[in-house]
């Protein structure tokens, strides 16, 4: 039997589903809440087809429309939905207890982030009780390549893995040959050190640093990292946060039974 083409399947395509994913899949890429005609223009889409198909996902609790602004925006049904896979829910679980002792222990929030087609996806955050501290959005997306947990994860991917994800990554392709050398010989210090950390990499002010959670060789891993501000009057922090972060690393990898 052969390999169905892609004309053969053509024909039991829907239309509908079609368009109601190419929107989910708009909002998501979007930093912000967009209007009808600003989703309608980049799915060229009459205004009446795409109002119908936004109706229905507002209805099943996908989409949410601003009763201001009447922009629309993704809720995190999908993100709960995607919790409810064994893997993710596992790692969350284990996760739960340790994130938050080390944020009492060291007074600073931590979060757990995945790849997820080529982008870093934050899974779970545990808030300091600091009056001033720092809070990365449960259901964020950012780039792999411009942040340390997602140098992090690109490093402990398999070679053949590493190559397609970068050669289909709009940042690292706008990487000049000098930058994606010196990426790469990035990803292969993080692969030794298992440690991955930046400073006032995107913001003046800001450090960052990430060590992976899981087991490579079981394909499962997670990158827990902190963000926080660079103090003034403790030159021992980064290192304490390091250490705390690779023993909480460790206890969860160790809670969900993948420790070597």
């Amino acid at each position: 039997m052969g390999t169905p083409n892609s004309s053969s399947n053509n024909k039991y395509h829907v239309p509908a589903i079609e368009r109601g994913l190419a929107v989910i899949e708009i909002l998501a890429k979007s930093s912000h809440s967009l209007s009808l005609t600003e989703i309608s223009k980049r799915l060229d889409v009459t205004g009446g087809t795409l109002f119908r198909v936004l109706t229905t996902l507002e209805m099943l609790g996908y989409v949410n429309k601003n009763e201001t602004s009447g922009n629309y925006s993704l809720t995190l049904k999908l993100y709960e939905l995607a919790h409810t896979q064994p893997p993710v829910a596992n790692l969350l679980e284990a996760a739960a207890i340790p994130m938050e002792e080390l944020t009492h222990q060291l007074n600073e929030s931590c979060h757990l982030s995945v790849l997820r087609n080529g982008k870093l996806v934050v899974l779970k955050e545990a808030l300091s009780m600091d009056r001033i501290r720092l809070s990365v959005s449960i259901g964020s997306q950012f780039s792999a390549v411009k942040t340390s947990s997602g140098r992090l994860l690109l490093a402990f991917l398999e070679d053949d893995l590493l190559e397609v994800t970068l050669e289909n990554s709009k940042d690292y392709q706008q990487l000049n040959s000098h930058q994606q050398k010196a990426l790469w010989s990035k990803l292969e210090e993080i692969r030794k050190t298992g440690v991955s950390t930046s400073e006032n990499e995107n913001h003046v002010g800001i450090e960052d640093a990430a060590v992976l959670v899981g087991n490579p060789k079981v394909g499962l891993t997670a990158a827990l990292a902190i963000t926080w501000l660079t103090a003034v009057d403790q030159s021992d922090h980064r290192e304490n946060i390091i250490d705390g972060l690779q023993k909480c690393a460790l206890e969860i990898t160790h809670i969900m039974g993948l420790s070597e």
